[in-house]
């Protein structure tokens, strides 16, 4: 639905999970075997997979300053369960943490968003305020205060319903 730059980094692999369902029309791509393999799911995975993109939706809505869209469980309990590695690049010494396994989702979430954190990334990746929408999106407004996954869309329509509220 959005129409902005990609986010930074790993950050691009946790948009594209939550946006992985439409909210409006209900449509789930972790539902056709294409959906699945894009993020290496089996059908046994997708429950955890769902699970995990649910608790990042509720994060990312509290980063733009919103209550959960339901309950969830925390992400931080689902991450701790990733196991990660200190990597030390010996050509410049840079260190990151990374996967212990390529593998699983979670642990390449969880690498993504340790490299957010450490990029000082994270707070600015949200969630549209739309409840129909909750769209995953990276704030590049100065101010980071950015509410929409759009302005040509999701915002339109709320200032537009805004607008026949106070006609009406």
């Amino acid at each position: 639905m959005t129409g902005r730059a990609a986010p930074p980094g790993g950050l691009t692999l946790v948009q594209a999970l939550v946006n992985t369902v439409d909210l409006a029309t209900g449509r789930d791509a972790l539902d056709t075997p294409e959906g699945r393999a894009s993020f290496g799911l089996t059908e046994d995975t997708v429950g955890a997979a769902r699970e995990l993109r649910e608790s990042l939706r509720a994060t990312l809505l509290a980063h733009a300053g919103h209550p959960a869209h339901g309950a969830v469980t925390p992400l931080g309990d689902l991450l701790a369960r990733a196991p990660l590695v200190v990597t030390v690049d010996p050509a410049d010494g840079s260190a990151a943490l990374a996967p212990v396994d390529e593998g699983p989702l979670l642990s390449r979430v969880a690498a993504a968003v340790a490299e957010a954190l450490t990029a000082g990334t994270w707070q600015r990746f949200k969630a549209c305020e739309s409840p129909a929408c909750h769209w995953a999106y990276y704030d590049r407004s100065p101010g980071g205060r950015g509410r929409w996954c759009s302005m040509q869309v999701c915002g339109a329509r709320a200032k537009m319903r805004r607008y026949r509220a106070k006609q009406g």
